[in-house]
């Protein structure tokens, strides 16, 4: 079992407390069923990925072009700044995680919130 609970289940941004706040609750549901539920041999995990490449992200650098005046590629570089690969997240880079936690490699991963963050986290 997973939820997805993004970098912003692990850290916090500016403006953005509700969301935020959200997201840590994520993180702490997953955590708190991993332990509920690992008597019945479940794993319970939180998936926090950064910014991925996604239309929601092209929504919020139109956005924040709006907003500020920014070009595309400004906005753009305001939000994979905090990434120390300078580069969003995949989709594919996502989906692989998931899968690997599901799978009976990854049984001995319980209650635990996986960065995919190019290393912001």
């Amino acid at each position: 079992m997973g939820a997805r609970a993004g970098c912003a289940g692990l850290k916090g941004y500016p403006y953005v407390s509700h969301y935020f706040a959200a997201k840590h609750g994520v993180v702490g549901l997953s955590r708190a069923l991993a332990l509920e539920l690992e008597t019945k041999k479940n794993t319970v995990n939180a998936i926090c990925p950064g910014f991925i490449e996604t239309p929601i992200l092209e929504k919020s650098i139109e956005q924040i072009m709006t907003s500020t005046g920014m070009t595309n590629a400004k906005a753009r570089a305001s939000l994979v700044k905090g990434s120390p690969q300078k580069r969003f997240v995949k989709t594919s880079e996502v989906a692989r995680a998931e899968l690997w936690l599901c799978s009976p490699a990854a049984f001995s991963v319980n209650g635990h919130a996986l960065a995919l963050s190019g290393g912001e986290i």
